[in-house]
This record gives structure tokens, sequence and C-alpha cells, in this order.
């Protein structure tokens, strides 16, 4: 079992089933990393008490150049 821990702090590690893959063996931090949810604006804003929640941001100055 310690060979295995070991093993992971260098990655996944692939376990076979007649020389196919069939498991991964890894470290419980990467496991999270792999299977953390990425909101982004519409999940937080449709999530409850979304309309508490102060947000005010600054307000976007757009300058034009001309062309090169």
């Amino acid at each position: 079992m310690s060979r295995a821990k070991r093993a992971t702090q260098n990655g996944p590690v692939f376990i076979t089933d007649r020389g196919k893959p069939a498991y991964v063996l890894l470290r419980f931090e990467d496991y999270q990393r792999l299977t953390k949810q990425r909101r982004n604006i519409a999940h937080v804003l449709a999530m409850p008490g979304a309309a508490d929640i102060e947000f005010e941001p600054a307000r976007a100055i757009i300058k034009t150049r001309q062309a090169d």
C-alpha cells in the first residue's frame, strides 16, 4: 500500500486488466481538483440568495484608437 501511495506522488497510476487500462489511482487532492465544478456567471446568478449579494462593478472605460 505504501508503495502505491508513493507512486501517486509522480502523477496518476494506471491499473490494467488484461493489458487494458481499467482503473486509476491518484491522490485525493488531484481527484478534488479534477472533479471541482467550475462556475460561470450564469450559475452564480441562478443560485439561491443571489439577489442578496451586493455587486457594483466599476464602469468600464473603452477608448478607441487609430488603426495601424
